[in-house]
């Protein structure tokens, strides 16, 4: 289980990486739109070509989806010379393409695909880097990725008799993948066309899942982020073949301005109630929040207002969650569970009055990928979403606020405080001292990651008790020898160095927030 947790956080590395694409296709699509923005958009204008030439930057990680997942798994997974092992795996990837465009060559019709008909002819191959070869997407990536990866991690500290020492390290890693690959390509070959009429299978078993499978979906998606393992559930749809074999981003980005300038209902063009979580992000956690303020004595609503307003618009705007979340998981579970039923019951009800679209992130990502470039033949849709989603972010704030009260949920700002007294003398210089104490602690460190890494090491028994480390868009996730020694959440939380912490035998999570791939870097330094 550990290990599939830190796979998890792996693969948000490379996923980082399509918002912003994202974003930059879908703006381009919206500036190149005559419907929106009249003959300037013609075909042929300066305008036209300008969106068209950045919109082909922007379509730089979707041609290249597999590259990137292949080079981004082994910066988070491979426990030592990252570099190499990044660079090892891309080798071994063009290597084993190199072998399944040779198999297919020299034997079509035993394989039962014939590459002389050119790709673009053929159903269920493509060209990756150059190479024509069967298309695996990200799966075949990701899991050739993780075998470079075992092979690196269990031989590139290998010591060759010294006659062959050239061969050492990032040599011997890649040679071994390479003859590893030649079994793997022809087990490939004749496997995957069947792996693909099951993708296929897939599709329609979800399609004809109709509603219970949307609201099992966002369910399981947002109920398990406390594990890690919500990767796991949204990558498959929205970059792998669970529901299209290119994955849902990409073909809701490939036809956006065929969806942009259709008058038929967005629902009839794009038949796929998945990947609308964002809207819990937005919605629910707006509900929440609110919840979490009006439920706090007014005396210290300023205090809980300079925690929450932060971590809200961080979810409503970023759509990154933890720092929101996990404020209340940890001390009353069974809220999180309760907004994962209202949060996938609140995305059904807006599937079944036809809302569709890439709404798995932030507003930010919403809006450039869904209101504006739809937005003059699709608008009634998103007024629809919008009162769906503000009655359900009311209905969170009345749910949420009373079961804080009624159970006395010690949420930040919730605690009996000191009470209230006027300060001396003495009071305000033991202050100034202890602040100039501070300052000069802080000054000993380079930056305020080195600071956070140094603090995180010792409450987690210092680097003899680290046997891994690795995160994800919020967390460092470190795996530890001895549970015992770490030190409670209180530790981590004090001063706000973190956000909250994970505990789950030997796995442990910072809640750091989105400095985390900063702080990690400082961490493994000081390992």
């Amino acid at each position: 289980m550990n290990a599939i947790k830190r796979f998890g956080s792996a693969m948000i590395v490379p996923v980082l990486l399509f918002a912003f694409f994202g974003i930059v296709v879908g703006l381009a699509t919206l500036f190149k739109n005559p419907a929106i923005m009249g003959d300037i958009a013609a075909e042929g204008t300066m305008w036209y070509k300008v969106w068209s030439l950045i919109e082909s930057g922007g379509w730089t990680i979707f041609n290249h989806m597999e590259l990137a997942f292949v080079i981004g798994l082994p910066i988070s997974l491979a426990k030592k010379a990252q570099a190499r092992a990044t660079l090892a795996a891309l080798m071994v990837y063009l290597v084993f393409n190199n072998f399944i465009n040779a198999i297919l060559t020299l034997w079509p019709s035993t394989f039962g695909v014939d590459l002389s008909q050119g790709v673009e002819n053929i159903t269920g191959v493509k060209e990756i880097a150059g190479i024509p070869t069967l298309d695996t997407n990200i799966i075949g990536a990701i899991v050739i990725s993780a075998i470079v990866i075992w092979i690196h991690n269990r031989f590139y500290d290998q010591m060759l008799p010294e006659m062959l020492g050239i061969f050492q390290g990032l040599v011997f890693v890649v040679i071994i993948g390479f003859f590893v690959m030649i079994p793997f390509a022809f087990l490939v070959a004749f496997v995957w066309p069947y792996v693909q009429q099951g993708i296929g299978s897939l599709q329609g078993f979800i399609s004809q899942a109709g509603y219970v499978g949307v609201w099992l979906f966002h369910f399981l998606e947002r109920v398990l982020i406390p594990t890690g393992l919500h990767h796991f559930i949204y990558t498959p749809f929205e970059f792998g073949p669970a529901a299209v074999n290119e994955g849902l981003k990409p073909y809701w980005i490939a036809n956006l301005n065929d969806f942009a300038t259709s008058t038929s209902a967005l629902k009839d063009l794009y038949p796929y109630g998945f990947l609308l979580h964002g809207n819990i992000k937005m919605f629910g956690c707006l509900g929440i929040a609110l919840a979490m303020y009006y439920s706090t004595p007014k005396e210290n609503r300023k205090k809980v207002l300079a925690l929450v307003l932060p971590a809200t618009l961080t979810a409503i705007f970023a759509g990154i969650t933890e720092p929101l979340e996990f404020t209340f998981l940890f001390i009353a579970p069974y809220l999180f569970v309760i907004h994962a039923l209202l949060g996938a019951t609140m995305v059904t009800l807006m599937n079944m009055f036809g809302v569709v679209g890439m709404m798995g992130g932030g507003l930010i990502e919403i809006a450039a990928l869904n209101w504006i470039p739809l937005a003059s033949n699709h608008g009634s849709i998103y007024i629809v979403q919008a009162m769906i989603g503000l009655i359900f972010a009311a209905l969170y704030f009345v749910l949420f606020r009373w079961m804080i009260v009624k159970f006395d949920i010690p949420l930040p700002g919730r605690k009996k405080e000191e009470e209230a007294r006027l300060y001396t003398k003495q009071d305000y210089q033991k202050a100034k001292k202890g602040s100039n104490h501070k300052k000069e602690a802080a000054a000993a460190y380079e930056s305020e990651y080195e600071e956070k890494a140094v603090y995180y090491l010792e409450g987690l028994g210092g680097k003899e008790n680290i046997k891994d480390v690795t995160n994800c868009a919020t967390r460092l996730r470190v795996t530890v020898i001895d549970p015992s020694l770490v030190k409670d959440s209180d530790y981590f939380t004090n001063n706000k160095m973190a956000h909250g912490l994970a505990k789950s035998g030997q796995s442990i999570q910072i809640i750091v927030g989105l400095s985390v791939p900063q702080v990690r870097d400082s961490f493994e330094t000081k390992l």
